[in-house]
């Protein structure tokens, strides 16, 4: 039993290791002890989760202990197939199947290898160099919604919900989407790029101007996609509250 404690710490920092030779930088103990008490400290009891892929960031909140709704929105059949799965023993885990855009209608999917850089947006080549498993494989036509629909539909109260962003590079067509909405929002949670990787893409000082504008201010980063040749930091979340 001794020898137990060393073993799981090596094997947990070998998986860590993995992880950022692949790109990415994690931090739990940032995502738990700054985050979430700040989602708590501002009343958050709501979390409109619009990219939501396979379920992880939902899954992230309730294994810090979030109690609260959670609406997860993901286009992707196969993604969401997954995400329905993940939600579905949980009661207060509310699931779509759509793109969130502008303007409602119908939008193409570019879909990736590994799924979580698929976009509706072209991808440059540094992003393919730098993640090879990212590149696109095939296309999906998909329903779209804007972020006032969905609030309209559902009855979800934006001045006690946080809107998390995770759109590879269409962050900004998502918060257009939100005009009537996104002033009355308590906070959001965006994935920001420092350098084009989608073509067409808003950068991260456009994005900040855009949520300073409706009254956010930036609180902390999180950072995320890195190039593995350079180690130069590509993306990252920007947590920002009213």
């Amino acid at each position: 039993m001794e020898n137990r404690q060393p073993l799981i710490t090596r094997a947990a920092h070998g998986a860590k290791m993995l992880v950022h030779r692949a790109g990415f930088d994690v931090s739990r103990d940032t995502f738990k002890h700054r985050f979430m008490y700040q989602v708590a400290q501002h009343g958050i009891d709501t979390v409109l989760d619009i990219g939501a892929n396979a379920g992880q960031f939902g899954t992230l909140l309730r294994q810090s202990r979030f109690a609260g709704l959670i609406h997860s929105v993901e286009p992707l059949r196969s993604a969401y197939d997954q995400l329905a799965a993940v939600a579905a023993a949980d009661p207060h885990w509310n699931v779509q199947r759509a793109a969130v855009s502008a303007e409602p209608g119908t939008l193409t999917m570019n879909v990736s290898s590994n799924s979580v850089s698929s976009s509706v947006l072209p991808m440059l080549e540094r992003h393919a160099s730098a993640a090879p498993s990212a590149q696109y494989v095939t296309q999906e036509e998909v329903p779209a919604t804007t972020v006032d629909e969905i609030v309209a539909a559902t009855g979800l109260e934006p001045e006690r919900t946080l809107l998390k962003v995770d759109v590879q590079g269409y962050e900004r067509e998502v918060l257009d989407g939100a005009s009537k909405t996104l002033p009355t929002f308590r906070a959001v949670r965006t994935e920001m790029s420092l350098v084009p990787l989608y073509d067409g893409q808003a950068l991260m000082p456009e994005i900040v101007d855009l949520l300073g504008r409706h009254g956010f201010e930036l609180w902390f980063i999180e950072p995320g996609f890195t190039e593995p040749g350079t180690r130069r930091l590509l993306q990252l979340d920007g947590i920002f509250f009213r």
